[in-house]
């Protein structure tokens, strides 16, 4: 596999609902995920749901760092996808899981780019 990135699925819980449902503390704590990671930000964009919930992306030239919350369940769903070798994700992730007050975060690292051979895909 030639591999360009490193995509990080998180799923971080337990969470302090107040901070999830916070958008303008959410934008500025993804923000500053991207430059914990070593990522250099290009744009955001954020949205606040009613009744609850936020939705957003920082665009790093890197790639990108998403957050969907569910305050109701304390929830967040996290992807972290950087390219390079002078970004960690992981920094992000462990940032984000701080910032936002939770108990758990479970996460699965996926390398991003083009194998040298066919992958088969299931689809369940």
């Amino acid at each position: 596999m030639n591999a360009l990135g490193r995509h990080i699925l998180a799923e971080i819980y337990g969470c302090d609902e107040n901070v999830l449902d916070d958008c303008e503390l959410i934008e500025d704590i993804m923000v500053k995920a991207a430059i914990e990671a070593g990522a250099e930000v290009r744009e955001v964009a954020f949205h606040k749901f009613s009744p609850q919930g936020v939705s957003g992306v920082v665009v790093i030239s890197e790639s990108h760092i998403t957050i969907h919350t569910w305050p109701e369940l304390g929830y967040a769903a996290v992807d972290v996808f950087t390219c390079g070798d002078n970004v960690n994700p992981w920094n992000a992730c462990n940032y984000l899981t701080k910032m936002l007050k939770a108990k758990n975060m479970t996460a699965t690292e996926v390398k991003r780019g083009v194998f040298e051979q066919p992958v088969k895909v299931v689809n369940l």
